[in-house]
């Protein structure tokens, strides 16, 4: 059986932010009527994070290549009842981001007029590279408030795979756990709390 590192506590660091008075902050509905009516520029990708338009990292052929490893090892596995999603939006109270893998419950029909939501997915999955610190400090306390069960980090930057679990809500959201696995351990696949399988690290890493 494979092992890792358990570290019991907060893992939420984010970094203080002066907000300018200047700046506003967008509902999802805003958000969607901004992109009904067409206000991006072609090819501009941003993604709505607690009510702020951020841009999207660029893609580093690494970024991607790890993306497409985890899909094909998750795909065998993906129970009768979930669907697999690849860099598509879901929506959250106050943010639309885009993950780069999500396991949300039902069939693809399920999601051809709304995304998936908080109470809808199983696991949530970022590569990162660049995105490392945004992941973590930014996307982890939003996706914890959420309450979605299971968040991984593939962290291409150290070579390992972050598993976030116990997410707590409130004023100061954090998950209350993260596991480490290296490139020699096999990280849980862990579905309704019960363990699918185990992937080998090293098949995730490009």
């Amino acid at each position: 059986m494979a092992t890792a590192a358990t570290h019991r506590r907060d893992v939420n660091h984010s970094p203080t932010v002066v907000v300018p008075k200047s700046v506003y902050r967008f509902s999802v509905e805003q958000y969607h009527c901004l992109i009904e009516h067409s206000v991006f520029a072609h090819g501009e990708r941003v993604e709505l994070l607690d009510g702020w338009l951020v841009p999207k990292m660029p893609h580093s052929p690494p970024h991607d290549g790890s993306i497409l490893l985890a899909q094909t090892q998750l795909l065998p596995f993906v129970p009768v009842s979930y669907v697999l999603r690849i860099q598509s939006s879901i929506t959250l109270a106050t943010s639309e981001p885009e993950p780069d893998l999500v396991l949300a419950i039902g069939l693809p029909r399920r999601y051809v007029k709304h995304h998936p939501r908080a109470k809808d997915i199983g696991l949530l999955i970022e590569v990162a590279d660049s995105s490392l610190s945004q992941d973590r400090d930014i996307k982890g306390p939003l996706y914890s408030r959420a309450r979605i069960p299971i968040y991984w980090i593939v962290n291409l930057i150290d070579s390992c795979v972050e598993v976030y679990t116990l997410p707590r809500a409130g004023r100061s959201p954090a998950y209350r756990q993260r596991q480490d696995f290296t490139s020699n351990d096999a990280v849980p696949l862990v579905i309704e709390d019960r363990e699918i399988t185990r992937i080998p690290v090293r098949d995730l890493l490009p």
